[in-house]
């Protein structure tokens, strides 16, 4: 805009100044050629002769100014042009995809690798609703769109849209403002990440499976002593019966009766138990289905604890847990990966803390955000590697006991879901892990499509 006011402001300046020129010239000619030719001119001669003068005069000016100013617009015009046809190159040329549209949803712009992605060509969907946004996303981009109209803009975020065959696929999203005019437009770029989703994925069940594999040991443990409870009394069963099948035996005496009644109960709960524990070992080995939705932090932090209770209660760790400030928030994320991220971090902390060691998980809430800490007394981190944590393949544990994912795996699930993750550490003192997640914070506005 200042570049333009600057234009104008010198396209004036020329004009006036040139307009003086020609004037001054055109009289000096005149009275040059009337004391060369017309000095004894009467008076009525000499009238018309300054008339005439001063219509020639207006006649050069008038066809200076519309040669002047149509050649400045001819030129405006051609740099416009040129403007236009360089912005729709770069436009074109851009491997990511790019969508700009208005409030309402509605799409301005839509340019090649748009329509090689979403299957979309840019003259059928000009001036019509975004046709890559599914009902089941349509709240997250709207409270995106809020953020960008409070100044801040969304940057590779990960989220899913859909193509013109409605296959959901998982892209990474930035979204900027675009001003034009009056009003305020939103720039949409996206990129395909499903292969990197993919490889992910992989390495997120590689590290699952790693930490279940070091809690072999813990879970045959946990699951000893209701096994044994229930073989005990099976034996019991079979002393009071006289012999292991008691079908054949005449009606036994109420008493017991009343014996293998209690017998039964007991063994019912301990099998139960151990049905239910391996239920939920099995599904958290299950490779899940990505899905974004808003999750309580409450549920999602004890589903873990409870998950990696047989290795605390093995090595007779004391847990401390202080979960009463999250209550019911929730934060817009896949359940798997949040809980693949506190897996991690409990997992490194048991991995440093020695038998009888405190283990303690906290949360405090603001209303945007959700902090969480671990924090143990084991050994702790040395200064020189602790800037190196977050390094893929950089780990301090003995070879063999770690792979150097964990803490990089972490990381990223932490930014991608628009927080943030520190780790402050003494050697032989402990170690916090801290963790900051964005609150979901429910769009009422609606969107007109």
């Amino acid at each position: 805009m200042p570049e333009r006011a600057d234009d104008k402001r010198w396209l004036w300046i020329t004009l006036v100044l040139s307009s003086v020129s020609i004037v001054a010239v055109v009289f000096a000619f005149w009275e040059l050629v009337e004391n060369q030719f017309f000095r004894d001119l009467d008076y009525v001669s000499l009238h018309y002769l300054y008339i005439s003068r001063s219509i020639a005069s207006s006649l050069l000016l008038a066809i200076w100014a519309a040669w002047y100013v149509l050649h400045y617009r001819r030129q405006a015009e051609e740099e416009l042009r040129q403007s236009r046809e360089r912005y729709r190159g770069l436009l074109e040329v851009s491997p990511a995809a790019v969508a700009l549209y208005d409030r309402d949803m509605v799409v301005v712009e839509w340019n090649k690798a748009a329509e090689r992605l979403y299957g979309v060509e840019r003259d059928s969907v000009i001036g019509k609703p975004l046709p890559s946004i599914d009902s089941g996303h349509r709240v997250e981009l709207v409270e995106w769109m809020a953020q960008v109209e409070g100044g801040a803009p969304v940057l590779d975020r990960e989220t899913v849209r859909r193509d013109a065959r409605d296959e959901s696929f998982e892209i990474q999203l930035s979204l900027l403002p675009f001003v034009e005019g009056n009003r305020t437009l939103f720039l949409e770029v996206t990129q395909d990440i499903r292969e990197r989703v993919r490889l992910r994925q992989a390495l997120l069940q590689l590290e699952k499976l790693s930490t279940m594999g070091k809690m072999a040991a813990g879970t045959a443990h946990h699951l000893n002593t209701p096994l044994a409870s229930a073989l005990l009394r099976l034996q019991m069963m079979e002393d009071v019966c006289g012999k292991p099948n008691c079908v054949d035996q005449p009606a036994l005496p109420r008493a017991c009766a009343t014996k293998m009644q209690d017998h039964l109960a007991h063994m019912n709960s301990s099998l139960g138990f151990c049905q239910s524990f391996v239920r939920r070992l099995l599904d958290f080995a299950r490779p899940p289905r990505s899905v974004r939705q808003p999750e309580e932090m409450a549920s999602v932090v004890e589903a873990v604890i409870g998950f990696l209770s047989p290795a605390i209660t093995s090595r007779q760790i004391v847990l401390q847990s202080d979960l009463a400030a999250l209550g019911a928030t929730r934060v817009l994320g896949d359940r798997n990966q949040l809980e693949t991220l506190l897996l991690i971090l409990l997992s490194n902390a048991l991995d440093a803390l020695p038998a009888s060691g405190t283990l303690k998980v906290s949360a405090t809430t603001t209303d945007d955000s959700v902090f969480l800490s671990v924090t143990d007394n084991g050994c702790g981190i040395a200064e020189r590697d602790l800037a190196h944590v977050f390094e893929p393949f950089f780990t301090t544990k003995p070879a063999g006991k770690g792979t150097g994912l964990g803490l990089p795996i972490a990381q990223g699930i932490v930014t991608e879901h628009g927080g943030a993750i520190s780790i402050d550490s003494k050697q032989g003192i402990g170690t916090v892990v801290r963790i900051q997640l964005p609150v979901f914070q429910p769009v009422v506005d609606e969107v007109r499509v």
